[in-house]
């Protein structure tokens, strides 16, 4: 069969969230907290995927620039689903701190780095100039929402990984340091400005159950991710006398972003049980669901790593726990890709219709 004449899967490119680069985020850092935990087979095994993913989300994206040109320009001045072109940021990262510390190929990794931090400069910057200077704009309550969230994650995320690849610098150690300090401290200042907007929105504002999308959980992801980078520079802090001097100081931020991913998940496990539950919310296959996997495995990753770097090992129970939850949930978002993957190329839809061109023109 053609796939380009299955008008399902034509219809899927076209409609491609940018925010698919999740998938490496979320299947990277589950397979990091299994590998650093002792499953190093599975560790290695979501490795090998991911590299696969990472590569077919590229391929799959660049088509989509040529076939769909207008709705590729069109979701860079959405304020819903632009910033989700961030993920192709954190995705690079991570699946370089990936290739750094489960295959020991800091080769590949820096060769990531360096195109995170590419993209990072284009992104960051071309995104939000067009956000502020379009002519048309949505109500807050329209256009914020946590995705926003992953501009902070894409900053960390090249934090982690310069501290990983650091000690394989000589005289450019110091510099590399430096500017994972200064991009660890403006991702945290990004994560505060952006998240007064959020739970202004939470509090002020009616939340349907559609509003409470699962790239939400990024609200913890954010923090969880930017206390492990914390970490990384604390371990670092022995090669940069400036990270010596403001020890104590990088020591209580990274507590303090772990304390804020941690006062997140009751609430958004509360939020979860409510629009599902209580509200009876469809639960099916999103592709925004693996922005709700990254901050599990995530959290995992961040946990044991304070738990070594504040002489907290009690913290360790922890995630030796909570790596199951992280890994049982990609699972499941696994099987709904798997599940979603077959019924594009048997031309079916989400609810098992068959999808006629009528059908994928009006959805």
């Amino acid at each position: 069969m053609n796939p380009f004449r299955n008008r399902a899967i034509i219809s899927s490119i076209e409609k491609l969230p940018p925010a698919y680069f999740a998938l490496v985020m979320a299947t990277g850092i589950v397979s990091i907290a299994a590998f650093l935990l002792g499953y190093r087979i599975l560790g290695t095994a979501l490795l090998g995927f991911n590299g696969l993913a990472f590569v077919m989300l590229w391929g799959l994206f660049l088509l989509r620039g040529l076939m769909f040109p207008r709705a590729v320009l069109s979701d860079f001045t959405d304020h819903v689903r632009g910033v989700g072109f961030f993920t192709a940021i954190a995705g690079a990262c991570v699946l370089g701190s990936q290739f750094t510390v489960i295959a020991r190929r800091p080769d590949v990794g820096m060769v990531l780095w360096l195109f995170g931090i590419t993209l990072w400069v284009l992104l960051i910057y071309g995104i939000f100039t067009l956000l502020t200077v379009c002519a048309e704009k949505p109500s807050l309550h329209k256009g914020i929402h946590g995705g926003w969230l992953v501009a902070v994650v894409a900053a960390q995320s090249i934090v982690i990984l310069g501290c990983q690849l650091a000690p394989g610098f000589t005289d450019a150690r110091l510099p590399v340091l430096f500017f994972c300090l200064v991009m660890w401290l403006g991702g945290g200042m990004l994560y505060i400005w952006m998240m007064t907007l959020i739970f202004y929105r939470y509090t002020f504002f009616v939340m349907s159950p559609a509003d409470l999308t699962p790239p939400y959980w990024i609200n913890m992801g954010a923090v969880a991710i930017s206390t492990l980078a914390g970490t990384f520079l604390i371990q670092q802090s022995d090669g940069s006398p400036l990270l010596q001097e403001i020890l104590p100081f990088i020591k209580g931020l990274t507590l303090f972003f772990w304390a804020t991913a941690t006062w997140w998940i009751p609430m958004l496990v509360t939020l979860g049980v409510w629009r599902h539950l209580v509200r009876r919310f469809p639960l099916r296959y999103d592709p925004l669901y693996w922005g709700a996997v990254f901050p599990l495995g995530m959290y995992t990753v961040c946990t044991l790593r304070l738990s070594e770097t504040v002489s907290a090992p009690f913290l360790r129970l922890l995630a030796e726990r909570f790596v199951f939850v992280a890994f049982a949930a990609w699972a499941v978002v696994f099987m709904g890709l798997v599940r979603r993957t077959f019924s594009l190329l048997a031309g079916v839809g989400n609810d098992g219709s068959a999808l006629n061109p009528i059908q994928v023109r009006t959805s």
